[in-house]
């Protein structure tokens, strides 16, 4: 999967970072695209990126804050105007349907796909043969939300090679094998495909959260998470600052991390305060967290099979 992240910075749009969105791109899966936040001149960005509207199935807005937000009606619309019919679900916080609703209407836009409107609530949100996805309840002055979708476990490497050995040709027998079932031969010798199979593959965890100070029940949602997102809005010497908004500081993201066992910490919604000068920032970053990476708008990383993050 992908990572790319259109808009990086906090609250207002600065020259290098503009506000919040990043879309993950499940290259398994058609290359289909879930967008995370919708933060003004969002559908601009794509048309910087590999990214197209129509490749976007899912939706989720983590607050009704504009920086998050005010970039949606354009991106719908335009995803209509250019043709786009497949369905899109939209998940967001109580308000999120009205917003849309009252948007369109004014404007007098009609999709021509179908647009599902979902509320935001703690626990499982939805689960498909591919992901379950979970969601928690954040700290900040508006109802904010952290999203968690964990994968499937995949089936392990298949031994071909002491099949053969065996006399099992390749074919229709291999699939049946890989799913660990057991066939028998023409011979009448029973194969178990558990026996011939490594372990299965962990599914990959991925934990986007939206704008919040700390919060203790995060740890355990984030707990050994493959790719943790989380605001850094502040370095750590505005600490009271950010916790009086809502926002956290890089010591903050970074004791999280740490606690929760993460694997890889990517910060985001980096204050405009440090848009001339992020040296002080990044100092701290690798004070915190060495190996933790601050994303900046148009960056793309890709999360391989192994867990580890290639920046593309």
């Amino acid at each position: 999967m992908e990572f790319h992240f259109l808009g990086t910075g906090a609250g207002v749009p600065a020259k290098q970072r503009n506000v919040s969105s990043l879309a993950i791109r499940f290259l398994q899966n058609k290359g289909e695209v879930w967008l995370f936040d919708c933060g003004e001149a969002t559908q601009h960005q794509l048309l910087r990126s590999p990214l197209t509207l129509t490749s976007i199935s899912t939706i989720f807005i983590t607050h009704l804050h504009g920086d998050h937000l005010l970039g949606l009606p354009g991106l719908l619309s335009s995803r209509s105007f250019q043709g786009a019919k497949t369905t899109v679900t939209l998940y967001g916080p109580v308000g999120l349907k009205e917003f849309v609703d009252v948007t369109l209407r004014t404007t007098k836009t009609q999709l021509r796909y179908d647009l599902i409107i979902e509320e935001l609530k703690p626990g499982l949100l939805f689960k498909t043969k591919q992901h379950d996805v979970h969601v928690l309840p954040l700290s900040h002055p508006v109802s904010s939300f952290a999203i968690r979708f964990t994968e499937a476990d995949q089936p392990g490497r298949l031994h071909a090679e002491k099949l053969k050995e065996l006399g099992v040709a390749p074919g229709p027998l291999y699939a049946q094998l890989k799913l660990g079932k057991s066939v028998t031969l023409s011979n009448g010798q029973v194969i178990d495909g558990t026996a011939y199979m490594d372990e299965p593959i962990r599914g990959r965890t991925i934990v986007v959260a939206g704008d919040t100070a700390p919060v203790e029940a995060m740890k355990e949602f984030a707990f050994q998470a493959d790719v943790l997102v989380h605001e850094a809005t502040f370095a750590s010497d505005q600490q009271e600052q950010a916790h009086d908004f809502g926002h956290s500081t890089i010591a903050d993201a970074s004791s999280l991390a740490k606690s929760a066992e993460v694997k890889q910490l990517i910060l985001t919604h980096v204050s405009s305060r440090y848009a001339k000068d992020e040296t002080v920032y990044y100092a701290e970053v690798e004070q915190c967290f060495p190996g933790a990476f601050v994303a900046r708008d148009m960056s793309i990383l890709k999360l391989s099979k192994a867990s580890e993050l290639i920046h593309v």
